[in-house]
């Protein structure tokens, strides 16, 4: 009776000893893919997820065209804006109803002479369009001078291709009405400043920007991309004058 028992004391310390290891050869082994149950990607997935919206950012950077976006700022009423990317990498943005209070049209503009932002004729301006320089081509845009629609076009795309960026990307479910692929963007830094909004952002098999979900609204391709200018025109004549703030003076 007591070698039996001795017998399976050993037996159970072998196998105290061998069961971790086998257990962690086999969950060292088991291939790393998403849980079915919804819970968030494990690091495998979230790199390729990565690596698939730094090449889709890459391809937008390289896209020109001329497309609508329907706009829906939080708390304002939903407007149209036209995006334009011109062959020499030259871009303008046509924001409806955003200076003033929502009585101007404006336009901002980075061409190889600078940052302009441009006044057009509107329900709170009967001049002609003119146009005010704002800096450097690579200068930021003011706080007060920003509509923010132009981010996802611009510096935002340089931010989605940087591996080094404080950023975790997983996919995310297309939006209603939109094709493509999407992606939920965090932010990994416990800065307040962070490098672009977090949020959704979908885009075609070309690099197309589709839909952006964020901070600044939604963001919603309408229609098909038309073909690119060779350079982007300002809307109006360059004058001295003061650019055009959001808030009604």
């Amino acid at each position: 009776m007591h070698a039996h028992r001795r017998a399976a004391r050993r037996l159970t310390g072998v196998l105290a000893l061998t069961l971790p290891a086998l257990l962690a050869a086999c969950v060292a082994d088991r291939p790393r893919t998403a849980p079915a149950d919804g819970a968030d990607p494990v690091p495998v997935q979230v790199d390729a997820a990565r690596d698939e919206l730094a090449g889709l950012a890459a391809a937008a950077q390289d896209r020109h065209l001329v497309a609508t976006y329907a706009w829906a700022p939080p708390g304002g009423p939903s407007r149209t804006v036209t995006w334009t990317s011109a062959n020499d990498d030259s871009w303008r943005v046509d924001v409806p109803g955003w200076g003033q209070g929502g009585t101007v049209d404006v336009s901002l503009a980075g061409t190889s002479d600078g940052l302009f932002q441009c006044a057009l004729p509107s329900t709170g301006r009967t001049r002609p369009a003119g146009c005010v320089r704002l800096g450097d081509a690579d200068d930021a845009v003011p706080r007060r001078l920003d509509p923010r629609v132009q981010h996802p076009f611009t510096d935002w795309l340089e931010v989605l291709t940087d591996r080094r960026a404080p950023l975790a990307v997983s996919p995310a479910p297309t939006p209603p009405g939109v094709t493509g692929r999407c992606y939920a963007v965090d932010s990994t830094a416990a800065s307040m400043n962070a490098p672009l909004d977090v949020g959704v952002y979908c885009f075609g098999e070309d690099g197309t920007p589709l839909a952006v979900r964020a901070t600044l609204g939604s963001l919603t391709l309408t229609g098909r991309p038309g073909p690119a200018p060779g350079t982007v025109e300002l809307a109006g004549a360059v004058t001295e004058g003061e650019p055009v703030d959001r808030e009604a003076p």
